[in-house]
């Protein structure tokens, strides 16, 4: 007779292993871990997720997670808001924030175009970017996508989509491993990427 987790930890195990990154071996070792914690903590960590699941809303003007809407930085006047830079993950702003470097605002794509994974221009927050170009005195775009097929593929499409006279559209420099991502660089590398971005 093979051996089985009971009921609950079996759940447990399956709905750990949903998260990315989290293999059946890593899913069980988190599970094991929590269950090995005291009533309290756990509810603190169903707590910490309800609460960020309930009250994190995405920012109408960047597409950021945000806690109130519009965001902190769309909100802060003292930015620069003629200049745009264009991330693919909510992740990517935190990464640039911590840099202290870029003053301008964002705008948060939610992903790259992928058609191996059946994801086009119509599943990111492109149509919101173009708004934003009609509404806002935007005169630079600063394409951050990461350094890989998908994030070159996009930065491309949105290059040519937005391109007119008035508009400035540079590129981070490959101060980026290529394949790398943005939220794992650190601070340094970061901000020689800004520094160094081209016309594209």
């Amino acid at each position: 007779m093979s051996a089985r987790f009971p009921e609950p930890v079996a759940r447990l195990i399956e709905e750990l292993g949903k998260l990315p990154g989290i293999g059946p071996k890593s899913a069980q070792r988190l599970a094991y871990h929590l269950l090995n914690q005291d009533q309290a903590s756990i509810h603190r960590l169903a707590d910490a997720l309800l609460g960020a699941k309930e009250r994190v809303v995405r920012c109408r003007v960047c597409q950021n997670i945000a806690d109130h809407d519009p965001c902190e930085i769309c909100s802060d006047g003292r930015r620069d808001h003629t200049t745009l830079l264009v991330v693919e993950d909510a992740r990517d702003v935190v990464a640039i924030e911590r840099t202290a470097e870029y003053k301008g605002l964002y705008h948060v794509l939610g992903g790259t175009i992928s058609p191996m994974d059946g994801i086009g221009p119509e599943q990111l927050h492109v149509r919101e970017l173009v708004a934003r170009l009609g509404q806002e005195p935007i005169r630079e775009i600063i394409l951050a996508t990461d350094p890989d097929v998908e994030g070159d593929a996009t930065a491309l499409y949105i290059a040519r989509l937005v391109r007119r006279d008035d508009l400035k559209v540079t590129r981070i420099a490959r101060g980026l491993p290529v394949g790398g991502d943005i939220d794992f660089a650190d601070e340094v590398t970061l901000v020689r990427a800004l520094e160094g971005r081209q016309a594209f």
